[in-house]
Order: C-alpha cells, then structure tokens, then sequence
C-alpha cells in the first residue's frame, strides 16, 4: 500500500518522539491512506486516499 495520499499527496513525516526525561528517539507518523475505488477521469479506478480527502468529498466513490 502507498505511503501516501494520491489526492493530497500527504506522506510520512518524521521526527522526534521525545519521553518524560527529554530523552529523543527517532520516529515517524504515517497518514491514514485507504484503499478506494474512486471515480478518475470518468471511469473507476483504485487510488490510495487519506481519510481526511474522504470526509471532505474531494473523492467521489465508485460503488
């Protein structure tokens, strides 16, 4: 599965996860990308879609 939203194009970010002590690691926050079958140039297709352009409606679903 993609990494990120063909809609958007929101991807991975990365950084610091830092504790209580202020001790740093490094980590990284993924986007919530689905797989839809959604409405491309008139006819459907399957695109990877974060979950914030689905609740917008910047995709329209192929049922």
């Amino acid at each position: 599965m993609a990494k990120y939203c063909e809609i958007c194009q929101k991807g991975v970010m990365s950084g610091n996860k830092v504790s209580h002590s202020n001790r740093r690691t490094r980590t990284y926050w993924a986007p919530n990308v689905q797989k839809v079958r959604a409405i491309v140039d008139g006819s459907p297709k399957q695109i990877c879609v974060c979950t914030r352009c689905l609740r917008s409606g910047k995709v329209t679903r192929a049922l």
